[in-house]
């Protein structure tokens, strides 16, 4: 099966990771070590981000994967 490709960059999973209080599992790169409720609090902090985005009206960057 082949892996899906990430909606969010690495950069922006380490910073929430560092936020969150988790980043020392993810030191070499390996989300494996991240416990089910660490990965849910990432992915609810991701989405935050990006409500409060949008209701501040900062763009959101163009999504790589899409051809134009």
């Amino acid at each position: 099966m082949a892996r899906r490709r990430s909606l969010m960059s690495e950069q922006l999973k380490y910073e929430l990771a560092q936020e969150l209080g988790f980043a020392h599992k993810v030191q070499q790169g390996d989300w494996g070590n991240i416990t089910t409720r660490e990965a849910g609090n990432l992915v609810k902090a991701a989405i935050m981000r990006a409500e409060q985005q949008l209701a501040a009206g900062v763009p959101m960057p163009p999504d790589p994967g899409v051809r134009r």
